[in-house]
């Protein structure tokens, strides 16, 4: 048999097996198969459909953890949702069956944050730019050069003073959050046909594409470009007809989204992070026992682990594949950076009324720009 007809009678028992599977209703066991490589053998399918129904009818509760991103979005975008699937149910004694919605099935960014503030879905995966209009606080991160690098933002939401003074704004919302999620800092990633943007001075004139958060705009206004509100759905056509000239998702994010064949310059400015959160609906969590409730937050602290050393490996594929369509990126110089934020950075005037509406106050504004600057106890690699 030729390698040609053994390839084409996997791919055949790979969708034989997919839409049996997803036609019965198992849809968490096909993801499961597909992530794992799987789906073209029929013993490996049963194993793991045998696996997951014992565990659902072993489990007290059905936790639904709904994402934005497929299940092998991790190589190069690393959001670890298999592994805080299993991690959960490990580590709460089986007590609770996490039911995963990747990809977007039940939707992404705001519409997934109100399903779980409104308890139709236990938890989500989505941007601290998209919890912001649910949960204001959040959006501190979007300050320029307060936490953009890596390390700057864990130090900041896993300490005390995060905890203390922006945990119970958010929780007040109704969410509890359980981990925060490292991609990497937002970049200036340039159309093709464009020029590296080295200095802000290369940013005038730019058409730079944004999201609604306003604080973005008024950052990149600061720096010299021409803001330009697009909705995500819709960049990559903007960036194509030149609509917009260059964009700011981290690298994993430009590569998961297909921007690879459009780009010819990416700049590691390292101004505001890409950060994600897994948000828990607070009522339904505050229902658990209180082992359950330990279970889940100790889950959520190994995966913060693996999310962390995952960051480099991630970052390097989805270079390493943006390269290959001829895709530049640039590291700046400490100068470098300090001219960008110079121009833009959350220590000019501009922003002192974010600060204080976000903050509360500017003596709480100062207490987590130490707690961002003191290096915790997590270590993660900066780009």
């Amino acid at each position: 048999m030729t390698d040609r007809k053994i390839q084409a009678e996997l791919a055949s028992a790979e969708r034989r097996n997919f839409l049996k599977l997803t036609g019965a209703g198992a849809f968490t066991v096909a993801m499961m198969a597909g992530a794992a490589g799987t789906l073209w053998s029929d013993e490996a399918v049963a194993q793991t459909a045998k696996e997951e129904n014992e565990r659902e009818a072993a489990a007290e509760h059905t936790m639904t953890i709904a994402t934005a991103y497929i299940l092998g979005a991790s190589r190069s975008y690393p959001i670890m949702q298999l592994d805080f699937k299993e991690n959960i149910q490990n580590a709460t004694n089986g007590k609770i069956y996490v039911k995963l919605a990747p990809g977007g099935q039940l939707g992404a960014g705001g519409a997934l944050v109100q399903k779980v503030q409104g308890g139709t879905i236990q938890a989500a995966q989505h941007s601290l730019s998209n919890f912001a209009p649910f949960a204001p606080a959040a959006d501190l991160v979007n300050l320029p050069y307060f936490c953009g690098a890596n390390q700057k933002f864990v130090n900041l939401v896993t300490s005390d003073a995060w905890k203390s003074e922006v945990h119970p704004l958010v929780e007040a919302k109704g969410f509890k959050p359980l981990y925060y999620v490292v991609i990497d800092p937002r970049v200036v990633a340039v159309r093709k046909g464009g020029d590296a943007v080295m200095t802000p001075g290369d940013m005038s004139g730019v058409k730079f594409r944004v999201p609604g958060s306003k604080m973005l705009q008024q950052y990149y206004r600061m720096v010299g470009a021409n803001p330009t509100p697009v909705a995500w759905g819709e960049t990559p056509s903007a960036i194509k007809q030149g609509v917009a000239d260059a964009l700011d998702p981290a690298v994993g994010a430009l590569y998961v989204f297909g921007f690879k064949d459009i780009l010819s310059h990416v700049t590691f400015t390292q101004a505001v992070p890409d950060g994600q959160v897994f948000s828990c609906n607070l009522e339904w969590f505050n229902s658990m026992s209180s082992d359950i409730q330990e279970g889940i937050e100790f889950a959520a602290e190994i995966t913060s682990h693996q999310n962390l050393a995952k960051v480099p490996a991630a970052r390097n594929y989805a270079m390493a594949e943006l390269r290959k369509s001829g895709v530049e990126f640039h590291a700046l110089s400490d100068d470098q950076l300090a001219e960008w934020e110079d121009a833009g950075g959350h220590q000019k005037s501009d922003w002192d009324s974010f600060k204080l509406e976000l903050a509360g106050s500017m003596d709480v504004f100062e207490k987590l720009n130490e707690a961002a600057s003191t290096q915790g106890r997590y270590y993660v690699h900066d780009a």
